[in-house]
């Protein structure tokens, strides 16, 4: 038996039907205020004089209201149509009769009460009731669409990066041709029996262009990109995170071949164990439904999942198994030929004098991200247009690295002349001590200028190539180095100062490595006494504030070693300015004078005269 469906209004007959009543509502309008203004309105009581001096030629009687015509008796006054609001009079009628006036009784027009008592009330009816519809089909459009997913379906030209935007990871670009390419030409690959990975993760420290990288994919592949954040997938309600999920898999088996890109992965794809709370649970059916979607029952073909983290460490292990994160492509810090590349992508179309080297910057700046590069470049730009030139040169270049590196100069922190000479002995001490270390890196700038929040003053020293491997040599110089600054303070001056804190905490955090990650210790021997927390979030200078994990008698053995370590670079770092002292007298003479020193002019000053730094 067939069921008859429902007759729907077509929406045409809609919009005509809309326009008849606002016809005859504009209609009735317009008579209304046409009546209103060629009407004079007059009080009730001038009415009745009128008509007691059988000035009114005719009137017709309203339910609530008297409307005529009067006629004066002085034939300079025009006669006028009239309009009054009606009393109760009982006598009205008689006092008409007696001056000769035509009256009668009028009813309302067809249209003013069909307008009144149907199309109003009918109308503001159904204004109330789409109302309350829209903002009730509102509310539970939202309920009903909470487990859709949140993906954005980016179109090939909306991101407007390529491969060609990106430097400094050939590596990784590589790779990640080879999907594009995959999905371009399918036939190539399955000819040979190869299949492409179903997950692409991308590895590596803040900043270094993970997903500027899944942009340059998106403007690339000619294939459908959704891009969703991990967060997006976590909710309050427990089951939330895992329909959105199937839902973002549905739309990608829908537009297959296509690329699903989670950024922040780690949101989602944490080391499940056994916890307590909604939360938790939330976040572990989550991941559950992920791993079911990557590589469960079903096939799941012709979606490639990329994701992007900067904390591996706390993946869970399924989710990085062969089948699903088939490939990892680490994205780290470029070298100096890539730095030198990503300078030059970001200073594309902009004006640069002719002493302008890259190369030379690229030198200055390493373990510098992307991230990191092209900031400087702007901040060298924003430096240009302050001075109002036409271009950007090598000297704001070379200011844009220091202030990345050190913070903005503050000249408004005006220091007494005794803490300018201790901070220049200060810095200067550390510049010394490095000049005079075989290992240590080359000085490149010493300044007394104020920068940031919290630096008076700042040895600037860059090494002549990468770096990917440290000596114990090498450590040990930089030890020194870092704790020349307050020998040369109590070496001058006899006593210490608060200044060494930063110089401190760096050099025990370096010491503490050595002893515990690195096994530079004869003591301690060659055990592994200390974990790190995730490498890619290190500082700059790849320092880590490490944790124990040892007994307490070893940790008591570290902590005399560290000290140990700390004490031979201290005694040695007062043996260099004891040594040198009539050098460390003349470069802070100068440097308070002319409150910056660059490199050149620092080795002058030693009469190039020691150490591989000043040869």
């Amino acid at each position: 038996m067939k069921t008859k469906r429902p007759v729907r209004l077509d929406p045409r007959w809609r919009v005509n039907i809309f326009y008849v009543v606002l016809m005859l509502a504009l209609l009735w309008a317009w008579q209304e205020s046409f009546s209103r203004l060629a009407v004079r309105t007059i009080n009730y009581s001038e009415f009745k004089q009128h008509v007691a001096a059988r000035e009114v030629v005719e009137c017709a009687v309203k339910t609530d209201e008297i409307v005529g015509r009067v006629e004066p008796k002085d034939k300079k006054d025009a006669a006028f149509l009239f309009r009054t609001v009606r009393v109760e009079d009982p006598k009205l009628v008689e006092e008409l009769q007696v001056a000769g006036v035509k009256f009668g009784g009028v009813r309302p027009s067809f249209l003013e009460s069909f307008f009144v008592s149907w199309v109003l009330p009918l109308g503001l009816m159904f204004a109330v009731w789409s109302f309350l519809g829209r903002r009730f089909g509102a509310m539970g459009e939202a309920v009903l669409n909470i487990g859709k997913s949140r993906a954005r379906l980016i179109r090939e030209k909306q991101t407007g990066v390529t491969f060609a935007d990106v430097a400094g990871c050939d590596e990784a670009k590589l790779e990640l041709q080879e999907v594009v390419d995959f999905l371009k030409n399918p036939k190539r690959y399955q000819a040979l029996g190869a299949k492409i990975p179903k997950g692409v993760l991308l590895v590596g420290p803040p900043g270094t262009g993970k997903t500027l990288l899944a942009k340059a994919i998106a403007g690339e592949a000619d294939v459908p990109f959704f891009s969703i954040s991990g967060s997006d997938f976590v909710e309050m309600f427990v089951g939330v995170g895992a329909a959105r999920v199937r839902d973002l898999f549905q739309q990608g088996k829908a537009h297959a071949p296509c690329i699903i890109f989670i950024d922040e992965l780690d949101a989602i794809g944490r080391q499940r164990g056994v916890h307590l709370g909604a939360v938790n649970d939330e976040r572990e059916q989550t991941l559950n439904q992920l791993l079911v979607e990557m590589d469960g029952f079903e096939p799941n073909a012709g979606v490639i999942v990329l994701a992007a983290t900067n904390r591996p460490e706390i993946l869970d292990r399924a989710l990085l198994r062969p089948g699903r994160f088939d490939r990892q492509v680490i994205v780290d810090a470029p070298d100096l030929d890539g730095r030198e590349a990503i300078l030059k992508v970001h200073t594309r179309g902009k004006p640069l004098t002719s002493d302008v080297d890259l190369r030379r910057i690229a030198a200055a700046t390493p373990g510098f991200s992307g991230a990191d590069l092209a900031n400087v470049i702007n901040e060298a730009a924003l430096l240009a247009a302050r001075r109002a030139a036409k271009a950007v040169t090598q000297r704001d270049l070379e200011e844009a690295v220091e202030k990345v590196v050190a913070g903005p100069q503050r000249r408004s922190r005006r220091l007494s002349e005794e803490q300018k000479r201790r901070v220049a002995y200060h810095e200067v001490g550390h510049a010394l001590v490095a000049a005079y270390s075989e290992h240590a890196d080359p000085v490149h700038k010493i300044s007394i200028v104020p920068r940031g929040r919290a630096a008076l003053g700042y040895t600037l020293q860059l090494p002549t190539e990468d770096q990917f491997l440290l000596t114990q040599s090498e450590l040990n110089d930089r030890l020194a180095g870092l704790l020349g600054g307050r020998a040369a303070e109590e070496t001058v001056f006899g006593e210490v100062s608060s200044g060494a804190e930063n110089d401190l905490e760096r050099a025990t955090a370096l010491a503490r490595q050595m002893v515990g990650l690195f096994g530079m210790s004869e003591k301690v021997g060659l055990a592994h006494c200390a974990q790190k927390p995730g490498a890619f979030l290190s500082g700059g200078d790849g320092l880590l504030q490490t944790q124990r994990d040892c007994s307490e008698q070893t940790a008591r053995e570290m902590d005399e070693e560290v000290k140990r370590l700390l004490d031979d670079a201290y005694r040695r770092a007062k043996q260099i300015l004891s040594e040198r002292r009539d050098q460390l007298e003349t470069v802070a003479r100068e440097l308070l004078q002319r409150e910056t020193l660059d490199g050149d002019a620092f080795r002058q000053l030693l009469g190039r005269g020691g150490g591989h730094d000043v040869a």
